[in-house]
């Protein structure tokens, strides 16, 4: 007998605060994916920059989760979950609006200390969020209740997508030229043109800061329910029961690999996408953003199948799953040409889409109170998106900044970049199959 089937996801009792909380993973799915396309615009912006250097932006982005999030979690054990939510969304507040100073300045520097104040908050909010969606209702069900929370992240991700289309990359007057044209331009012309373009990247983020102010307003005014256990442990107790479990370090690695990987093809695809337009009659050219768009919708059809596919299969067994057909797809990616290899890049986040939540949910099974510290690791885990998409854009730069320059058997170097996120998908695909051992063995 199935036992989920009985058990509802969420308690009536709970549904509001569930609500509540869920609308935090939108947030940050917003300024997940506003920021991937910033690599290019940059890179527009300022063609000064590197690939390496252009990436930067998600190095700057991600590496805020590796500093923020054990002294979240220590921060979350001494004021609780609340005070983790308020605290999260003034830091985001506060680093969106720093974009305002970074463009008057025109730093590139002060715009990464701004993605990275925001990160810092995101890293709060994340570590706070994903445990108490876990502790809001039966243990049976506390996976799917994760992945179905989740399921809004992605609706964020494409709000954050299209305003950075709309508002930003289809503003820029940089994007308009190609580098022959913007070279011949005069240094009184480019630096206009910079300050302008500096202005448009920092209006999403002005924007996103009013709208966290409005939702740590009513945060404020609402009663979040602190449902863990009593804390009896110590932190560093704590941290030495939490990694006596067996599923719980290899699953920090794991979230490391599977958030390299998800960075790297949302982010690379614009790159993708340019090398096959390079290909393309004037006027065909295909959209980045759109292509991107259509995987994150994937990715979120994928979050609501994911919650279906768990009441029948074990999560680690729909994992290692997912992840070999996430292996494929990448090996399409890499190795077809044109677009049949674009469409298989687009479809490997169907895959990837259950990945964050599916370790997750395995790594703080039973884990009660001490999800708090096993939250932080996990969230810590995060930092994955600031190092595995610079290793990429080493890949892509080896040639220097043309995109069409091949390296191993003919392969063009943008794609053969695809190899690193094939190599994480492969660990994430590892870890479900080491699960499903020591499980059964248990």
């Amino acid at each position: 007998m199935d036992i989920k089937k009985k058990i509802p996801i969420v308690r009536k009792e709970l549904i509001f605060p569930f609500i509540i909380i869920t609308s935090l993973f939108a947030l940050w799915g917003f300024a997940n994916d506003v920021t991937n396309p910033m690599v290019t615009a940059f890179k527009k912006v300022m063609p000064e920059l590197s690939w390496f250097q252009a990436y930067l932006v998600q190095f700057a982005f991600y590496f805020g989760y590796g500093c923020m999030a054990i002294p979240a979690a220590l921060f979350l054990r001494w004021k609780g979950y609340k005070s983790g939510i308020v605290l999260g969304l003034i830091l985001y507040a506060a680093g969106a609006f720093m974009f305002y100073p970074a463009s008057s300045l025109e730093s590139y520097g002060f715009f990464l200390f701004s993605l990275y104040i925001i990160t810092c908050g995101l890293a709060l909010l994340e570590t706070t969020s994903n445990p108490l969606i876990l502790s809001l209702g039966a243990k049976e069900t506390a996976t799917q209740r994760l992945n179905l929370a989740q399921s809004f992240n992605p609706i964020g991700s494409l709000s954050g997508m299209m305003v950075a289309q709309f508002v930003v990359l289809g503003q820029i007057q940089s994007a308009k030229y190609d580098d022959e044209a913007y070279a011949t331009l005069d240094q009184v012309t480019k630096a206009a043109i910079k300050t302008e373009d500096l202005g448009i990247i920092s209006y999403p983020y002005l924007g996103v800061g009013v709208v966290v102010l409005v939702i740590l307003i009513i945060i404020l005014r609402t009663k979040i329910p602190n449902v863990q256990e009593h804390v009896s442990l110590g932190f560093w107790e704590s941290v030495r029961k939490i990694f006596a479990k067996k599923a719980f370090f290899p699953g920090v690695i794991a979230q490391m690999f599977y958030v390299g990987a998800q960075i790297m093809c949302w982010t690379a695809i614009f790159q993708y996408v340019q090398y096959i337009n390079q290909g393309r009659a004037p006027g065909e050219e295909l959209n980045a953003t759109y292509w991107n768009m259509i995987a994150m919708g994937i990715f979120l059809g994928g979050r609501f199948l994911g919650t279906i596919l768990l009441s029948k299969l074990k999560a680690p067994r729909l994992l290692s799953l997912f992840a070999l057909f996430a292996i494929i797809c990448c090996t399409g990616a890499i190795l077809i040409p044109g677009m049949p290899g674009l469409i298989l890049l687009v479809c490997i986040s169907l895959f990837m889409s259950i990945m964050f939540p599916t370790i997750y949910g395995i790594a703080l099974k039973d884990m009660g109170d001490e999800a708090k510290v096993g939250s932080a690791f996990l969230v810590m885990a995060i930092v994955g998106g600031a190092f595995f998409p610079l290793i990429q854009a080493s890949i892509i730069d080896i040639g220097g900044d043309k995109l069409d320059d091949t390296l191993i058997a003919g392969v063009p170097e943008v794609k053969f970049s695809f190899i690193v996120p094939l190599l994480c998908v492969a660990v994430v695909g590892l870890y479900g199959l080491f699960v499903s051992k020591i499980q059964k063995n248990d």
